[in-house]
């Protein structure tokens, strides 16, 4: 009985073991199945053929407005305000009074400090006639000379004391931001802001252009620049800095200044265009569309259609010409090459292309 027991057990065990490995297999097989068909799975894509055709060499590069002098002006003696002469959106100049002060203590400063320096003038004045006739010795009339100068370099600080009370303009242009309101107290340390002041008569527009646009670019080039706010109005510009090195994207900076028309339209922060024309007007190039690079043009890989099967090719890419890329080598006319569906694509995937 007992063995007979044991050897029911053992086979239940080996039955189980069995039924395991059956269906381990069975999982593995199906597996390897779905790897297959997802390979054989036709990826749906678009394609345009690569061509030789003639292009314009002219380009354009996109940035923002931003005005050539701004600053955001900060108060240099402590005191309070008595009056704000000037609100947001007005325009000033420079030398012209923002604000008032709180000024009697110092302008009875200023008029003690005059005081002290006409009597010590009248001083001086009288030592040195003595001084002529052997009244004074030569040791009082330096020291008479000595009171005079400290009168008259307290006499000066106090007048700039003075002036302090009345805030002044540094630069022309316009408030874009007031801090301050009559009333408040401001302190030198730290500096209280009073005012932003922008300078929009003149903006500068910085681009990025890849290495073959910036070979063509020379500092003071004139280009002409639009807004997109204002699609019929050109502003004329003129390159003032191209960057030495470039960017981490490859790329370097270019900076065109421009004056602004009489009515000030250029704001800073518009979208502004650039549009460099290009001493070679035309020229016949083997090109394709941008969007066949793989991530980015950088990566000069591309994907080629052929008899159905994706194959990724090397490339050498040159100079970006709006929504095409210049093919230096890597393709021949003729090749299609996948514009759409890249992302779900490797080497030697299926292909089904879209009409």
């Amino acid at each position: 009985m007992k063995k007979t027991i044991i050897t029911i057990v053992i086979i239940i065990a080996a039955l189980g073991v069995i039924g395991y490995v059956l269906n381990n297999n069975k999982k593995k097989n199906k597996e390897k199945t779905d790897i297959v068909a997802e390979k054989n799975a036709a990826v749906s894509v678009k394609v345009t053929p690569v061509k030789t055709e003639v292009v314009s060499l002219d380009f354009v590069a996109n940035g923002n407005f931003a005005p050539t002098q701004e600053l955001t002006f900060s108060a240099e003696k402590s005191g309070k305000v008595i009056s704000v002469l000037a609100k947001e959106g007005d325009y000033v100049r420079v030398g012209q009074t923002l604000l008032t002060m709180r000024g009697d203590i110092i302008n009875v400063n200023a008029q003690q400090a005059q005081a002290v320096y006409n009597n010590a003038k009248s001083d001086y004045a009288r030592y040195e006639n003595a001084f002529k006739t052997g009244g004074v010795t030569k040791q009082q009339l330096d020291q008479a000379k000595l009171a005079l100068t400290n009168a008259q370099s307290n006499l000066t600080q106090a007048n700039i004391n003075v002036g302090d009370t009345k805030v002044k303009a540094p630069i022309n242009g316009f408030i874009n931001k007031k801090y301050i309101e009559p009333g408040s107290i401001l302190t030198g340390m730290p500096a209280t802001a009073l005012f932003d002041i922008v300078n929009t008569a003149k903006l500068k527009l910085t681009v990025t252009v890849n290495e073959n646009q910036v070979a063509s670019l020379k500092l003071h080039d004139n280009i002409n620049v639009t807004a997109s706010v204002y699609p019929d109005k050109t502003f004329p510009g003129k390159i003032t800095f191209i960057a030495a090195k470039a960017d981490a994207s490859l790329n370097f900076p270019v900076e065109i200044e421009i004056a602004n028309n009489i009515n000030n339209d250029l704001k800073a922060g518009m979208y502004g265009t650039a549009n460099f024309a290009s001493k070679q007007q035309k020229q016949s190039l083997t090109v394709v569309p941008r969007n066949a690079f793989v991530g980015s043009v950088s990566s000069n890989e591309i994907f080629v259609a052929e008899n159905g099967v994706a194959k990724l090719k090397k490339v050498v890419a040159g100079r970006i010409l709006g929504d095409q890329v210049e093919i230096l080598s890597g393709l021949s006319d003729g090749e299609k090459v996948i514009t759409t569906g890249q992302i779900n694509l490797q080497d030697g995937n299926t292909v089904e292309i879209i009409k």
